[in-house]
C-alpha cells in the first residue's frame, strides 16, 4: 500500500482543502438558500463530500495510488459527514476490513444521533 504522509503533507493538501471547502459550500447552500435547519444543512454539506472522499481512495487504493490518510476520512465522518463514510462503505466496499472505520463510524452515528435527538427534543 502506497505511504499517505501525514497530515502535513503537501500531497494530501488538495483533498484536505478542497473537501473542507465543498463542505462548508455545501453547507452554506443549503442553510442560507435553501432555508434548511442549520443541522440538516451541515448533514447536507458533508454526506456528499465524505461520499466522494470515500470514492477517491478506493479508486487509489484499486491503482495503488497516493491514498487519502486515514484520519481524514475519521475526521469527515465526525464532523458530519458519517451517512457518506457509511454509504461509501457499502458502495465501494471500502475500509470494510479495518475494525477502526466500524468503531469510528458507530461513534459517529451515535454522536449524530444524540445532536439531532437535542436538536429536535432538547429545546
Amino acid at each position: 500500500m502506497p505511504h499517505t504522509g501525514g497530515l502535513g503533507d503537501p500531497r494530501n493538501r488538495p483533498v484536505i482543502l478542497g473537501s473542507l471547502i465543498c463542505g462548508l459550500a455545501l453547507f452554506l447552500v443549503c442553510w442560507l438558500l435553501l432555508h434548511w435547519s442549520p443541522l440538516l444543512a451541515w448533514l447536507a454539506g458533508w454526506t456528499p463530500v465524505t461520499f466522494a472522499v470515500y470514492g477517491i481512495d478506493k479508486r487509489a487504493a484499486v491503482r495503488g495510488d497516493w491514498r487519502i490518510p486515514e484520519i481524514v476520512l475519521h475526521g469527515l465522518a465526525l464532523i458530519g459527514g458519517v451517512i457518506g463514510a457509511w454509504a461509501g462503505r457499502l458502495v465501494f466496499r471500502h475500509k470494510t476490513r479495518k475494525p477502526i472505520f466500524l468503531i469510528v463510524l458507530i461513534i459517529a452515528s451515535v454522536l449524530w444521533g444524540a445532536i439531532a435527538i437535542w436538536a429536535v427534543f432538547g429545546r
